[in-house]
């Protein structure tokens, strides 16, 4: 989508919501409850799914490494933008990123709605620039031995993180490790600690 129609789209999303809330059909902490509930919970708690099936199911795992779009859509989870999603693997020597430097593309279907800081345009510049700078900012501070690769996300190819495993839940049920993973673990900002025993 180029960015005239994001503005436009943009501008009537606003002009709607105003006139539903004037009616009284609808209030402001409906829509940001709508909204926290696709941020935090419904698109990411999807990727969380098939992080922790990647986990626990070697197969699944080396399928979904190989054509992720179609590993998601077996869990039931089909990409309704029609774009290609890329499944990249962290691993103790190199860590990745994702970004959209031209707008804000995102896999939605597993991640939900993206977050504000990835549509900002200091995000959106800077994760290409100065990776390692933009990770502290999140609190994610990598040894300089780890190398950090940058996935420029778009229209039709959008890229999800497959966080390491963390230390520490080999015996965890596959329930268990969902609720472990982050939306910014998936989209490289974060890492997953080890739970405290």
């Amino acid at each position: 989508m180029n960015t005239t129609a994001q503005t436009d789209t943009a501008l009537r999303t606003r002009a709607l919501e105003s006139l539903l809330i004037e009616k009284g059909l609808i209030t402001e902490d409906i829509i940001d409850e709508v909204v926290e509930k696709y941020e935090k919970d419904v698109g990411p708690l999807n990727g969380a799914r098939v992080v922790a099936r990647a986990w626990t199911d070697p197969d699944y795992k080396r399928r979904l490494l190989e054509d992720g779009r179609a590993a998601i859509a077996e869990l039931g989870f089909d990409s309704a933008h029609g774009a290609k999603i890329v499944v990249i693997e962290n691993t103790p020597d190199v860590h990745h990123l994702v970004v959209c430097t031209l707008c804000s593309c995102y896999p939605w279907s597993v991640l939900g709605l993206p977050p504000n800081w990835y549509k900002s345009y200091a995000y959106r510049s800077r994760a290409v620039r100065e990776p390692r700078a933009v990770l502290l900012e999140f609190d994610l501070n990598l040894p300089d031995t780890v190398e950090i690769r940058v996935w420029d996300s778009n229209s039709d190819l959008r890229y999800m993180v497959l966080p390491e495993r963390p230390a520490g839940t080999e015996d965890y049920t596959e329930e268990q490790l969902i609720s472990l993973v982050t939306r910014d673990s998936m989209i490289g900002v974060a890492k997953i600690e080890s739970p405290s025993k």
